[in-house]
């Protein structure tokens, strides 16, 4: 028997129930997995209260690193006792065991535990086609970023910083300044009590910047697009404050040129090729010292509750992880 959360209605955290449930042989093309480390992700919540609609009742939980246990008869990538990490649906990475599809896994290196892998797959896929892919950031170049101390914040700094370019970080509290300080940011500004968009500009000079990546929401859109230069790039990727209001486009879109895009993962990683060879990028930026991670909090499984409570209260300072 594994455990295994799930949600049969949306709400909010107390809608997670920890259950025991039966995990048979995989499919031809599947794989089953012990997990060892459960990453903890912002979408997670959203699949919760039904922002982002799920048939249920569900399984939860997107990102997971562990060992494979068994493996399907047209699976030759993959062997009994590989250390692998996923972030895709399905569904149901908040479990102690569970079967997937093949495509979805990726081999971990030496030198990268469960624990780093599982905090990786879907943070540092997504910084890496936000600022490679969405938008191909050069040396040189200044951006802005929202939530600068978290998860995906923490990544993204340094893996700027490793390219030559600067980033303007926003943060939603004083005490989470320093962290982002110490991440690489080169200027840091508290949104609740400073208007962002003219801190910008100061610091510009009133030129903009040329991308802004917001994974905030509903409190900082309409913001960062006053912080644009002519022609400049919304990256909107996220909602963390709340769901998006709507655009305005004559007037806050066709003054300046403005793009204005809504990516995610799936569509810059769609095959299992894609995949590794972001994972790989991931992995040696973290293995030669180009991107340091900390784990902010670790979570049993049966606390999941605890960590959407403490995630949706912007309480943690950094990537967090469930283990089952």
């Amino acid at each position: 028997m594994s455990k295994y959360i799930v949600v049969k209605k949306n709400g909010g955290p107390e809608v997670l129930e920890l259950q025991d449930v039966n995990v048979s042989s995989p499919g031809a093309d599947e794989i089953k997995v012990t997990n060892h480390a459960i990453g903890l992700n912002y979408i997670d919540t959203y699949h919760r209260s039904g922002l982002y609609p799920i048939n249920l009742p569900s399984g939860i939980g997107l990102e997971a690193a562990g060992k494979i246990d068994e493996v399907g008869s047209n699976v030759s990538e993959f062997n009994k006792g590989d250390n692998i990490a996923y972030a895709s649906v399905p569904l149901g990475a908040y479990a102690q065991q569970r079967i997937i599809p093949s495509k979805i896994a990726v081999k971990i290196p030496d030198g990268i535990s469960h624990e780093l892998a599982a905090t990786l797959m879907t943070k540092g896929l997504t910084t890496n086609y936000l600022l490679t892919k969405t938008y191909k950031l050069k040396a040189g170049e200044t951006v802005l970023f929202h939530a600068a101390a978290g998860g995906v914040g923490q990544i993204f700094a340094q893996w700027a910083n490793s390219i030559g370019a600067k980033v303007i970080g926003t943060v939603g509290s004083d005490d989470k300044i320093k962290i982002a300080e110490e991440n690489g940011y080169s200027y840091v500004i508290n949104y609740t009590k400073d208007n962002f968009a003219k801190e910008v500009m100061k610091i510009t000079k009133n030129k903009g910047v040329p991308a802004v990546f917001d994974g905030v929401g509903k409190k900082t859109f309409h913001g960062s697009l006053e912080c644009l230069s002519t022609r400049g790039m919304m990256i909107s990727f996220g909602n963390a404050s709340g769901p998006l209001d709507l655009v305005n486009v004559p007037k806050e879109i066709q003054p300046k040129g403005l793009y204005l895009t809504r990516p995610s993962i799936g569509q810059y990683f769609s095959t299992r090729k894609e995949l590794q060879t972001g994972a790989d990028q991931i992995f040696e930026k973290v293995k030669f010292g180009k991107i340091k991670i900390r784990i902010s909090k670790r979570y049993k499984l049966a606390d999941a509750k605890n960590a959407h409570a403490d995630l949706e209260a912007r309480k943690l300072t950094g990537p967090a992880i469930l283990i089952p």
